[in-house]
């Protein structure tokens, strides 16, 4: 049975809430999303205020939700614009560091306190005067937020850190992808999409390594390209795809192909659950992961091995169903994928390590229970003894 908050029954008033989005990472875009559609269904009014764009991709109004658009900027009228919504709320919940920022703002100066839940999926990092302020936005948000739910128990302790008063562990199920929710059954299965997939990449007779991630210096890809010089000695030559985009993808593509390395950068795609079946091995090469990584659940849901970084939340996550590797480390990482290429064994292995560990993590719907028991202990009253 699923269970609906503890405001609606008894004919009381259905628990309002406020969802606030900047629009930043898919992560936390498709998590609202599935939030709102798992709190709708239970029986609690949502509000999505979120940039237009946000709205055309994941369709919280589909969800049931109501949507205001709300920049991402943080200037007086975007903030008014989030107080008015806010002001009718039982609970806000912001998702992010500059949506938290604006949702403080909004909540600021009010008589009475409304709680605000912040969920940190990810941390954002730089160097510089911008270290500087986002450091100073994210301990506003620390002593503003009455719950901090970190995405990892690096997060988590991060949170503390900067001064959260109460910080839980409040892991993000793996919700469905917006491209694949309403996407008719095609006529072709996966045993047919899988070679043709490999056909249209130049992967036939060779293995289909995937990567996917925005173009980013965080990402390690500098550190996949100096693997992927090993590779080449390899027969047959593994096929290194890259899905995403982002700042360095020209410095990439000089270097594909000033060395001549057996690298493909498709951009953004739609289809990356496809092109997960499609591969051999998915690899993530990241410097820095503190949040749940997208690329390694839907890789282990896949069945597809993994070779991961052993950085920030990947350990936690994936426990021992992937190969771990040391950041940064290009020798490593090629030597991995080296070894489980020629052993089959191995591969099977990971899958079924795979298959169990993505068993352990929460789904949807747990994600909800939990995420709206947390809005009950805020918002109902207590009880007189």
């Amino acid at each position: 049975m699923t269970p609906v908050s503890s405001h609606s029954p008894h004919g009381q008033a259905p628990l309002r809430t406020v969802q606030v989005l900047g629009g930043g990472n898919a992560g936390s875009s498709a998590h609202v999303r599935s939030l709102a559609a798992g709190l709708v269904a239970r029986g609690v009014k949502v509000t999505v205020c979120a940039p237009f764009d946000a709205e055309r991709t994941y369709d919280f109004t589909g969800a049931g939700a109501d949507h205001v658009h709300v920049p991402r900027s943080s200037d007086p009228v975007s903030v008014a614009v989030l107080r008015t919504v806010c002001a009718e709320a039982d609970l806000v919940h912001a998702h992010g560091l500059h949506a938290s920022f604006r949702a403080a703002l909004a909540l600021g100066g009010r008589r009475v306190r409304t709680p605000l839940v912040v969920t940190w999926h990810d941390r954002v990092h730089a160097q510089g005067a911008r270290g500087q302020l986002l450091r100073v936005l994210e301990r506003r948000v620390m002593k503003a937020a009455t719950v901090v739910l970190g995405a990892t128990s690096e997060l988590v302790d991060g949170a503390r850190r900067t001064g959260a008063r109460d910080a839980r562990l409040g892991p993000v199920a793996l919700p469905t992808r917006s491209d694949r929710r309403d996407r008719p059954a095609g006529p072709e299965d996966p045993d047919r999409l899988r070679p043709k997939l490999r056909a249209e990449l130049g992967a036939v007779d060779r293995p289909l390594l995937v990567a996917v991630g925005s173009l980013e210096p965080h990402r390690g890809y500098d550190v996949l390209l100096d693997a992927a010089r090993v590779w080449r000695r390899l027969d047959p030559e593994p096929l290194v795809v890259v899905a995403g985009e982002g700042p360095l993808r020209g410095e990439l593509q000089a270097r594909i192909e000033g060395e001549g390395l057996p690298v493909v950068l498709v951009g953004s795609r739609d289809d990356v659950p496809d092109l997960l079946g499609a591969a051999d091995l998915a690899l993530l090469p990241s410097r820095r992961e503190p949040g749940r990584s997208v690329l390694a659940q839907e890789a282990l849901h896949a069945g597809v091995p993994l070779v991961a970084g052993a950085v920030g939340g990947i350990p936690e996550l994936v426990g021992d169903a992937a190969e771990l590797v040391p950041p940064g480390n290009a020798w490593a990482l090629a030597d991995a994928v080296v070894r489980l290429l020629a052993d089959p064994a191995r591969r099977d292995e990971l899958r079924e390590r795979g298959a169990r560990q993505a068993a352990t993590w929460p789904t949807e719907d747990e994600t909800v229970a939990q995420v709206l028991s947390i809005y009950d202990e805020l918002t109902q009253p207590t009880p007189l003894l």
